[in-house]
């Protein structure tokens, strides 16, 4: 299942079962099985709190992937700063709902075990994104 909530902010995600959908899509094409998947909105100072208490450090982030996952079964929690999409979205010049999903499935994406540490897990990282981006209907 996957669920959507915010916290602390009045937000409501578009189309919550046509995104619902796509992120499925992903993951089995990933050959992997959903169990539990929790996408919670919020602030900046809401996920920048998060980040110095379970990460330590002392930066804003777009998003904090929880990964609860056991072998090829997914579960996790993905916090999303709305704050720091509609930044992006100015910074990179993307419209708000591409923003958006290419987070949303950057957290899956580490869920499933891709990596962004280095520059070139950060271009296998983008590509992959690119090419979920554009299996959204």
């Amino acid at each position: 299942m996957v669920h959507f909530f915010s916290e602390g902010i009045d937000f409501a995600l578009p189309h919550p079962r046509k995104t619902s959908n796509w992120i499925k899509s992903v993951i089995s094409i990933e050959k992997k099985t959903l169990i539990d998947l929790n996408y919670i909105f919020c602030s900046d100072a809401y996920l920048h709190q998060m980040n110095q208490t379970y990460l330590h450090h002392n930066t804003l982030t777009d998003i904090i992937t929880f990964d609860y996952s056991q072998k090829s079964k997914l579960e996790g929690e993905i916090y999303i700063s709305i704050d720091r999409v509609k930044e992006n979205c100015i910074t990179f010049n993307r419209p708000f709902d591409e923003e958006l999903h290419r987070v949303i499935i950057h957290g899956v994406l580490h869920l499933i075990g891709y990596k962004d540490k280095t520059k070139a897990d950060k271009a296998g990282m983008r590509k992959k994104e690119e090419a979920c981006l554009s299996l959204r209907k």
